[in-house]
């Protein structure tokens, strides 16, 4: 089986690797729950050991819960012809090159573990020392490295004398010599793997009175289950959302409670429509991660097995008694997973809900989660902006993925472009000569040479000498070093590896046939190419996909058009530490906060300074980011894949309907903050609905320099001293 990683799996495998080069010796991966931090890490050895022989991978997990086999399985689902090996698989027949090894390591290091005697412990030590001595090296990776990890768990890696050790968490421990990378939570909510965001206490009044505390938080809490699988059924997705309920430790009372109050909804352990995990007591557990389970809620103590994965869980009540306890991210992961791992375009469904009377863990919560912990109330639409509607665009391709052909064709008009290549091949070498392009036939490097007074000055290169190394090409140990160029050149753009040698082979390689072709160098010569300018070749090919010049706009027979009305109600987040806590008197709904949140500086600026501030406004609306409730444009990449863009702000001034884009702004320098690659591409798309619809509106940026929000109409730039852009307050009159 395949899988389409998303764009911020491929961006962290590239770094991982990229890292590995790198002197230091321990790299820490941070990757929030839901991330699918066990397919970036199998990716990433796969990749790795395609290009480094005489390697062998050792996976260490910690604790219960298999999440060793897990871990296998899922490199044995997604890796075809991966060499993954368990603890007793070594025992048998142990390492052996380009093997991965799973191994849970209490299994090794844990009092009265049974799972390997004292004479087993010295084989696993032969079996380690044999591999040494055979020339193989040991990588270490280890999971979930913030639990459990003693001295004991230290001295094992120990026994692999590695250079290289890869820990992994959603809440590491990262030392000072370390090597961080960080996979962004919201480029994980982007991609649509986890909810958009935490909603606590939804619709809590300032005063509730109530004779039982933990039946009115069930009573929410299944209120708001009802809902959730309503609207899934209205989608025709039979997804059963389940509601979690975490006990104290040390309340059995407390669990006879909550089971009693499930009885009397006609929910129960003997209906199959209750799970009970408990200590010594497991009902209804099994298949319960299942999207169509029955089970409607489980109830569970504070700890949870590690690695449980149930992605349609939405809903956690947080129960105490007589105390407070300490928020764990872990608890809130386990409802932040998406069902089906993409969003739905409905608020509703793309959030997790958390319930409790607990005033120490939800202030955890909200330290823990920042922006993505937020209050939130439901906005009705004033009676007023019911009747309004625009066309809206959809896709209509239902392949997310790239087109290798179009990518291929936009590949070598950039290069053709960038490098003023003429046509004519014979001049092609030397124009890609002169701007620094290597073209010999053997492996060449580069390093200084001189002497400095301060280490300082080492970076300081013109107090050194340029080196330049060369050394014959040898198929068998660089044929390894090409094709990791190729597959890190396509982790780049998202091209799968096979793809990728086709393009590059087409472009430069004299055994592929294209009209298109820049080179056509003997394959030798192509490999030694790729090696020694590896990095200008994934520079070009990022930028080739990016490069807007309007000319790839899509044809109706790629859009579907579909009427567009303001939704009747939106779930609101804002900041309620925010003072004061202004209304938007001018926004579409009743009850509009100028404390919304989550909200860029800009849009921040545009709300405030502009929507409520101007009086050519008449009324506004924000428009969501994603999914089908929403308004969207369909723009195209240079890869032919279709892709949404959702403007910002839709508007009416002076009676005239605007659609507005906010970007970031101009420093005082006069430089660009804007940091979406894709900007010119969707300006034009927008100017293109805007003409067609008869409609007005642009990008508009906040200029630090003028302190003027500033809009651009007609032709996109990124030159704020330019005359594309001009004060809003003048292009609206």
């Amino acid at each position: 089986m395949t899988i389409d990683l998303a764009h911020f799996q491929l961006t962290a495998i590239k770094i991982l690797l990229e890292s590995m080069d790198e002197p230091c010796r321990e790299i820490v991966l941070k990757s929030p729950t839901g991330s699918g931090k066990t397919i970036i890490l199998t990716h990433f050895m796969d990749e790795y050991l395609k290009a480094h022989g005489g390697m062998v991978f050792v996976w260490l997990t910690p604790g219960k819960g298999d999440l060793e086999e897990q871990s296998k399985a899922k490199m044995d689902k997604y890796i075809h012809n991966a060499r993954t090996k368990l603890l007793a698989d070594v025992m048998t027949g142990g390492f052996s090159e380009g093997d991965c090894c799973f191994i849970n390591w209490e299994k090794l290091t844990k009092k009265g573990n049974n799972a390997l005697k004292d004479s087993e412990r010295t084989n696993f030590l032969e079996w380690i020392e044999k591999a040494l001595g055979d020339g193989l090296s040991f990588k270490i990776i280890i999971d979930e490295s913030h639990q459990n990890f003693t001295e004991k768990s230290d001295a094992v890696v120990g026994l692999f004398r590695t250079d290289k050790i890869i820990r992994c968490s959603a809440t590491p421990l990262v030392g000072t010599d370390a090597r961080l990378i960080e996979v962004r939570e919201e480029d994980v909510i982007a991609e649509g793997l986890i909810k958009k965001l935490l909603v606590i206490n939804e619709n809590f009044p300032q005063e509730i009175e109530t004779d039982n505390q933990t039946h009115y938080l069930l009573e929410k809490a299944y209120a708001k289950r009802q809902e959730l699988r309503s609207l899934f059924l209205q989608r025709k997705l039979d997804i059963n959302p389940l509601i979690i309920v975490q006990l104290p430790n040390k309340s059995d009372a407390l669990c006879d409670t909550v089971e009693k109050w499930f009885e009397g909804k006609g929910i129960s352990v003997e209906a199959e429509t209750l799970a009970i995990w408990l200590s010594g007591r497991h009902d209804n557990i099994e298949n319960i991660s299942d999207n169509k389970a029955e089970s409607v809620a489980v109830i569970m103590k504070q700890a949870v097995a590690t690695g449980w994965d149930c992605p349609r869980a939405h809903i956690l009540v947080k129960l105490r008694e007589n105390m407070d306890e300490t928020f764990e991210v872990q608890t809130i992961g386990r409802i932040r997973r998406m069902p089906e791992a993409r969003h739905y375009g409905n608020d509703v469904l793309d959030s997790c809900y958390l319930y409790t009377f607990d005033s120490k863990f939800t202030q955890g919560v909200k330290e823990s989660m920042g922006m993505a912990a937020l209050e939130a109330r439901t906005l009705f639409l004033k009676d007023g902006h019911k009747s309004f509607s625009l066309v809206k665009q959809q896709r209509t391709m239902v392949s997310d993925t790239r087109d290798p052909r179009k990518t291929l064709a936009a590949i070598a008009q950039y290069i053709k472009e960038e490098f003023a290549l003429t046509g004519k091949k014979a001049e092609n070498p030397v124009r890609l000569q002169s701007r620094g392009f290597e073209f010999s036939g053997k492996i060449v490097q580069h390093t200084l040479s001189g002497s400095v007074v301060m280490f300082s000055e080492i970076s300081e290169k013109d107090r050194l000498n340029a080196v330049r190394i060369t050394g014959p090409l040898d198929t068998h140990a660089h044929g390894r070093e090409y094709h990791n160029r190729v597959g890190r050149i396509g982790l780049e753009i998202g091209m799968p590896y096979n793809y990728m040698n086709a393009i590059i082979g087409k472009l430069f390689g004299e055994k592929f046939s294209y009209g298109g072709k820049i080179l056509s160098l003997p394959p030798r010569k192509l490999y030694a190419f790729v090696i020694n300018n590896f990095d200008a070749l994934r520079r070009i090919f990022r930028e080739a996909m990016a490069k807007g010049d309007g000319q790839n706009l899509p044809g109706l027979e790629g859009v579907s058009e579909r009427e567009f009305r303001f939704p009747q109600s939106a779930l609101f987040t804002y900041d309620a530490k925010i003072k004061p806590q202004s209304i938007g008197g001018k926004n579409v709904y009743d009850g509009y906060l100028l404390s919304a949140a989550p909200r860029s500086s800009s849009e921040r600026k545009f709300e405030k300074m502009f929507c409520e501030g101007s009086p050519a406004v008449d009324w506004w609306y924000k428009n969501g980011d994603k999914g089908e409730d929403f308004f969207s444009i369909v723009y195209l990449d240079n890869s032919n894949r279709q892709r949404l863009f959702y403007p910002d702000y839709i508007l009416s001034v002076r009676g005239s309907v605007w659609i507005i884009e906010t970007k970031g702004g101009f420093d005082r320098t006069g430089a660009s903050e804007d940091i979406d690659r894709f900007s010119a591409k969707k300006f034009e798309v927008l100017k293109a609905y805007l003409s067609k619809h008869g409609l007005h509106g642009g990008f508009v940026r906040y200029d630090n320099r003028s302190e003027e929000l500033c809009i651009c109409t007609e032709r996109y730039s990124d030159d704020i001293a330019g005359e594309e852009w001009k004060p809003l307050s003048e292009a609206l009159g």
